[in-house]
C-alpha cells in the first residue's frame, strides 16, 4: 500500500485521537454496555443498543487511526523551502474579489478546510503546487475558472 503523507503536527494529533479512543472511550463505552445489559431484556433497551452503536462507531475508527498510523509518511516540513509542495502554508489572494486564504497543504487524513488544511489533492492544492510567490494559479471550478496569486510561501 501507499504511504500517507502527514505533517508532524497532523500525525501527532491522530495518535493522541487513537489514545483517547483506546484508553478513555473504548473502557467507557464497555461500561456502559455492560451497565444496559444489567437493566433485562436486551431486546427492547434502548441504553444497550445506543451504547452497541457507540462501541461500533469507537472501533472503527481505531481501525482507520491504527491503518493511517501503520502507513504514516511524516514529513518534516522545517526543512523545506521554495515553491509549494506538500506542507507548505500559502497565503493566496483571489484576483477577482481581492479575499486573502491561508491554506497548509497537507494529506487527506489530516485534511480540515475549517482549520486552513487543504486536502494536497484538491483542486485548489493541485493548482498551487509548483508555483513560487508572486505567480497566478489557474482553478478550475464547476462555476468556471478562479485566479489566485501567491502572496507567500511558508515552511513552519
Amino acid at each position: 500500500m501507499d504511504k500517507i503523507p502527514l505533517t508532524k503536527p497532523g500525525f501527532q494529533k491522530l495518535d493522541a485521537e487513537l489514545k483517547k479512543l483506546k484508553s478513555k472511550d473504548r473502557p467507557a463505552v464497555i461500561r456502559a454496555i455492560a451497565e444496559a445489559r444489567e437493566h433485562g431484556d436486551l431486546s427492547e433497551n434502548a441504553e444497550y443498543h445506543a451504547a452497541r452503536e457507540q462501541q461500533s462507531h469507537i472501533e472503527g475508527r481505531i481501525k482507520e487511526l491504527e491503518g493511517i498510523i501503520g502507513l504514516a509518511d511524516v514529513i518534516d516540513i522545517s526543512r523545506m523551502s521554495g515553491p509549494v509542495k506538500f506542507g507548505a502554508t500559502v497565503t493566496i489572494v483571489d484576483c477577482d474579489t481581492d479575499a486573502e486564504k491561508t491554506y497548509q497543504l497537507v494529506g487527506e487524513a489530516e485534511a480540515d478546510i475549517e482549520h486552513g488544511l487543504l486536502n494536497i489533492k484538491s483542486p485548489i492544492a493541485r493548482a498551487l503546487i509548483g508555483k513560487e510567490e508572486g505567480d497566478v494559479a489557474e482553478v478550475k471550478t464547476p462555476g468556471g475558472t478562479k485566479d489566485y496569486e501567491i502572496l507567500s510561501i511558508k515552511y513552519i
